[in-house]
């Protein structure tokens, strides 16, 4: 498995800007050519992967979110969405559904719907470091050739 693109993207952790990170993930996807489905899929994930940034990640400042994206010749899409915000004390906890921290009305799905959406979650975060989400999806037809 070759990378044959990656792109990097930092924004302020302000609700608007969670539009612009799926659109900008969507378009990145597009030289795997997935289908409507899998355009979908991404994209809810990401929403929810950088709404928890903003949200839990930041709940009393802005931070910055970033995201880092590549593409491989296999057709793997692997999206790392990362804040250096409060962190995730037990992870295993956070992943639970319904459960939240959040005090107004969030229902506490955001990682069961990345789960079942993408092929793989992965989530590493530390107290008070922040959080990183790691997103794959396997674009199953897609083959790209290295360029060189």
């Amino acid at each position: 498995m070759n990378i044959v693109n990656s792109m990097k993207l930092s924004f302020l952790s302000k609700s608007v800007n969670e539009s612009f990170a799926r659109a900008a993930v969507a378009a990145f996807l597009l030289p795997l050519d997935p289908t409507v489905a899998e355009v979908a899929d991404v994209k809810t994930a990401v929403s929810e992967a950088v709404t928890n940034a903003i949200v839990h990640g930041y709940p009393d400042r802005f931070g910055t979110v970033s995201i880092d994206m590549k593409l491989t010749d296999t057709g793997k899409a692997i999206i790392r969405i990362s804040d250096k915000g409060v962190g995730i004390p037990d992870i295993e906890k956070a992943m639970e559904p319904l459960f939240t921290t959040s005090s107004d009305e969030r229902a506490g799905l955001g990682f069961a719907v990345m789960q079942s959406f993408m092929d793989r979650v992965k989530v590493r975060s530390s107290p008070g470091r922040g959080t990183t989400v790691t997103l794959e999806k396997n674009i199953i037809r897609a083959h790209i050739k290295p360029v060189g």
